[in-house]
């Protein structure tokens, strides 16, 4: 094993071999995603300097913005006390992280009166993002 990649032992991967991942905005402290990788994404997230996830849909690496073009840049990886989750500190191009065209995933919220509700905008129409 290489002396560079030994730093990729210290994460506990899940039996299927992922670590769940959150990725938030650099500037404003905003959640925008969760999502999955394994061990070839994380390392391929560390050397490119941008973020690569694994899909668990279609089984497969997924580099963020291959088909939107709304690449996470990699300011920070950090790992929480456990070693089980990975927080991937980040500037996302073009301000949309989420498939629905929206700057957050997280953009539903609940209301006392037991509904959620849409409380963020669409700011590009994914019809247009996903040609």
């Amino acid at each position: 094993m290489s002396e560079n990649t030994r730093w990729l032992n210290e994460v506990k991967w899940d039996e299927h071999g992922l670590v769940p991942v959150i990725a938030q905005e650099a500037s404003s402290g905003d959640v925008l995603m969760f999502a999955w990788m394994n061990r070839d994404a994380l390392q391929r997230t560390a050397e490119s300097g941008e973020a690569v996830y694994w899909s668990r849909s279609r089984r497969k690496l997924w580099h963020k913005g291959e088909e939107s073009g709304h690449v996470q840049k990699v300011v920070d990886i950090r790992i929480d006390c456990d070693n089980d989750v990975v927080l991937l500190k980040i500037e996302q191009v073009g301000g949309i992280a989420c498939h629905t065209g929206r700057h957050s995933c997280f953009f539903q919220k609940y209301f006392a009166d037991g509904h959620w509700q849409a409380i963020e905008p669409v700011l590009k129409d994914p019809q247009e993002i996903y040609k």
